[in-house]
């Protein structure tokens, strides 16, 4: 099999002819900068400066020779704007903390504090307050709260959310085109639709980190507490985000067909490391209805699957998800209370394919030791590979500053796994 072909048996639980890796081919499956210049310089790949095409996180862009060093068989269609609301173009020079060489978009506006904090700026606009923090030495941005005032007799999702969730423009559809087809003739990987299309209540989103204006409810413990004291609010933001995002599936198919195998449809957490957010009698008011109806006319009108992130303990929400056709599970966070890997697997192996689970990105990959690294990957590989249904990958991005030993040690048990040495 090719890496297109095997990644498109595995999701349809099908046997591939080895089990399929993903390393950056989404917001959620990625790998930090500076983590990502130390791996290409352990595989000989060179020292040039990575470039850093999701600012939020810091997410390193994994270039083809790299993806080809570690036997990779998805990559990322991107999208074109970034979460601070800036393209990634005109790119320059920068160094992280630690000095790392990298290049950064010119739309990356920043300032410094006294603490040497950093404050970036929503679509590079010092004229509004900045919407991300790094704190000094820090390794990622942490979203800017910047909620105005709020007039409960007056609320209006629509109104106050109608430029966080906006139909494609033609020039990115076009964009979106070009790349697609580039990929999928230049490339025998399977394209991952990296957009993501409706990730209802994201904490990361609501904030508004790429808009200059953020009036409504934005603050995290308000937006929660909304959903009881003010649900029609939260109903009228959602019914708008998924208008939006079922014109946007439709354009979206328009411009790449069933070139892509992968549509990326929620990002948003529902689970705590113990607990989820809240009652699965919340989740089926508030949320079930809107995923339900973008994933039938994904199923309906596609062959993408529906990919779907929630970090945590979500085992009371999985029946639900199954419900509304979920079709992909990520990143798989088997340390959380309950999301045991062989409980998952033997209980909804047949329904999810599990992206994710490989590795501890917490605990394990960065404190462990390479052999304990080796053997959690081996391990996980044989619980979650059988029958199909598994695309391994680290348990959410691969940190950064995460020893190369480990981060070796990761790559060569995979390397080791699928060539039959274990």
């Amino acid at each position: 099999m090719n890496s297109r072909e095997r990644v498109v048996a595995a999701l349809n639980h099908e046997i591939p002819d080895r089990v399929p890796f993903d390393l950056g081919s989404s917001a959620v499956t990625g790998i930090a900068a500076g983590e990502l210049y130390l791996l290409k310089k352990a595989l000989g790949l060179g020292e040039e400066p990575v470039y850093v095409h999701e600012p939020f996180q810091v997410l390193g862009s994994v270039d083809n020779e790299t993806l080809d060093a570690v036997g990779a068989d998805i990559i990322g269609v991107w999208p074109k704007k970034t979460f601070a609301g800036f393209e990634n173009k005109n790119w320059r020079d920068w160094q992280l903390f630690d000095r790392t060489p990298v290049k950064i978009p010119e739309g990356f506006v920043y300032d410094a504090d006294e603490t040497g904090a950093l404050y970036l700026y929503p679509q590079g606009d010092r004229s509004v307050k900045p919407s991300m923090k790094m704190p000094y030495n820090g390794n990622y941005f942490d979203v800017l709260v910047r909620q105005e005032p709020v007039d409960e007799n007056n609320l209006n999702g629509r109104e106050d959310f109608k430029d966080d969730f906006t139909v494609f423009s033609e020039e990115e559809l076009r964009d979106t085109e070009t790349e697609v087809n580039r990929l999928y003739k230049d490339t025998n990987r399977a394209l991952f639709g990296a957009n993501c299309f409706l990730s209802l209540g994201d904490a990361a989103l609501n904030p508004g980190p790429g808009m200059k204006r953020t009036p409504g409810i934005r603050k995290h413990e308000d937006w929660y507490m909304a959903h009881l004291l003010y649900p029609n609010y939260i109903k009228e933001v959602f019914e708008y985000q998924t208008e939006i995002a079922l014109k946007n599936l439709a354009l979206y198919k328009e411009a790449v067909g069933d070139k892509i195998a992968i549509a990326y449809v929620s990002g948003a957490d529902f689970g705590t490391q113990k607990s989820e957010f809240m009652s699965a009698d919340m989740f089926r008011e508030f949320y079930a209805p809107f995923y339900k109806k973008v994933n039938t006319w994904i199923h309906n009108n596609t062959t993408w699957k529906t990919f779907f992130h929630s970090c945590g303990s979500i085992v009371k929400l999985l029946d639900d998800f199954v419900d509304i056709g979920v079709d992909i599970l990520n990143p798989v966070q088997c340390s959380a209370v309950d999301m045991d890997a062989e409980f998952l697997k033997e209980k909804y192996g047949k329904s999810f394919t599990f992206w994710g689970g490989a590795v501890n990105t917490q605990q394990t990959l960065p404190f462990g030791t390479p052999e304990q690294v080796y053997e959690e990957v081996k391990t996980r590989m044989r619980i979650f590979s059988p029958g199909g249904g598994f695309v391994c990958c680290s348990i959410h991005n691969i940190q950064n500053k995460v020893p190369i030993e480990n981060l070796t040690a990761y790559l060569n048990a995979v390397k080791d796994f699928n060539s039959g040495k274990i």
